[in-house]
Order: C-alpha cells, then structure tokens, then sequence
C-alpha cells in the first residue's frame, strides 16, 4: 500500500533532527494482519543519543526502520529535516540513506576483503567522495583504531570490528546514526567502552544517535529513553539510569488491571 499523507503539514520543531507522526505500519492481511506501528509519534532531538526500549514485538525496531527509510509506513509521515521520506519513492531514500544517514548493526556487516581503512571510507568510495582528512584522523584517534588500519576484518577482536563499523557510519558526518542493537556481539568491556563513544559523539561532536536495545545498562548511556508497548510510544524518560530504565519496563510488562481490563475502570 502507497503510503497515506496526513491532512495537514507537520511542522519540523527547531533543533529536530528526525520526526515521526502517526505511523501505521501493518504485516499481512486480514485474521493474519499484524500492526506493527499503531498511531506511534516521537520527536528525535539533533545532537542528542536516544535510545529505543519496549516489550518484544512493541515495534521499536519497525518504528526505527521506518525512521531511517528502510521501509515504507502505510499511514503517517516521517521527516528527516525539512524531508518527508513517505513522499519519497525507494530510489530517493536508497540516496538519502547513502548521503545522510549511517548505520550501525549487530553483525558489524564489514567487508572481509577490504581492510579496517577501506571499510570506513566505503560510503564515500561508493558515492565517489574523499573523506576530510581531520575527521577521518579524529575518528580514527577516538576509536582507537590507528594500529589496526591495514587490518581485514578476520584479523580483528569483536570489538575493532564494531569501531570499525562506527567510523564508517560517521565518516561522511551523517545528520543521523541509527544503531540497532549496537553491542550485542560484543563482551562487556568492548560494549561499554563502544556506548561511551556514542555518548562521546553525541556531546563532544554534536552527534544525533538512536540506538534500538533491550539492555536497560546500554539505555542508560543515552540522553533519553523513548518506550514503545504495541505499535505506540507510551512513555519517554530523560536522563535515565538502568534502575529507572528496568522500573518502566517492568510498568509495561505488568498485566493490565482488572479494572482496566473490564471496561469499568478509568
């Protein structure tokens, strides 16, 4: 289904680096149809590291997708900037993706042919661009990556491997960086050590980050916590710790009352 517009413009909010509005996105029809977004709304403020949290099946990692034009929403809108992406069709989000967005897997998704250095100017090889050598040299100097340059892949710890896939989603200093579950693969030091670079890139080089997780230890390092429970956004947390993370995942995991669920209760 072509996506739907909604009947009135949404206004982008100054310092608003991304805006979803309603989002609707179903998988399959009728008795078999699911609503992966249901009417979710979320403002990602530039230059902030956000974090994305709910319940499995809540929709956070459609909800993510849909922000970065990975895929298409049946109703509502996304902008990026002044740019409506649901407008776009998916040869001018495949070049959007490429010139303003980066992105950060679990699986690192490097190239084993190619060493650490050419992994990370990848983006700007394909799209035909030399990297700012002064960037390129401070990404580089951050992540701890100098002595690992001529590497391949298979020569380098987990941890190298996901640095190497951060200078690459930084090195053409994206508006955005969505990173879905960004320490999965790696051991607990490498993990930590990897979140307090995001937190870093956010702060220090004005970096907007989302990063989809369910480790309340990881959402903690973010500026703000946006919860999803069935397709919506139902809660947001600023400045959060892992106590106060678990506390509002345990309020989205906890049975509904029985006054709620009767229908007399309000």
């Amino acid at each position: 289904m072509h996506p739907t517009t909604a009947p009135h413009p949404v206004p982008v909010r100054p310092g608003t680096a991304a805006q979803a509005h309603e989002l609707v996105k179903i998988y399959g029809r009728g008795d078999t149809a699911v609503r992966a977004l249901d009417g979710a709304s979320v403002s990602i403020p530039a230059g902030t590291f956000t974090a994305v949290m709910g319940p499995s099946g809540s929709g956070k990692s459609t909800l993510m997708h849909a922000l970065a034009g990975l895929d298409t929403v049946d109703a509502g809108r996304v902008l990026l900037g002044g740019t409506d992406l649901t407008a776009l069709d998916e040869r001018r989000r495949t070049l959007l993706r490429r010139e303003r967005l980066g992105f950060v897997f679990q699986s690192f998704n490097l190239v084993p042919a190619l060493t650490a250095a050419e992994n990370i100017r990848l983006p700007l090889t394909l799209a035909g661009r030399s990297p700012d050598p002064a960037w390129l040299d401070l990404l580089v100097e951050t992540l701890g990556l100098a002595g690992r340059l001529h590497h391949r892949p298979a020569e380098l710890s987990g941890g190298q491997q996901q640095r190497v896939a951060v200078a690459r989603a930084l090195i053409a200093r994206p508006e955005i960086v969505f990173a879905d579950e960004p320490t999965g693969n790696l051991d607990s030091r490498s993990g930590e050590a990897l979140l307090d670079f995001l937190r870093d890139a956010a702060h220090r080089l004005g970096q907007t980050i989302v990063m989809v997780t369910h480790d309340p230890r990881a959402a903690a390092y973010a500026d703000r916590v946006v919860f999803l429970a069935d397709g919506r956004v139902v809660a947001e947390l600023d400045d959060p710790t892992a106590a106060t993370v678990l506390t509002q995942m345990a309020r989205l995991d906890a049975p509904a009352s029985p006054a709620a669920t009767s229908g007399t209760g309000r």
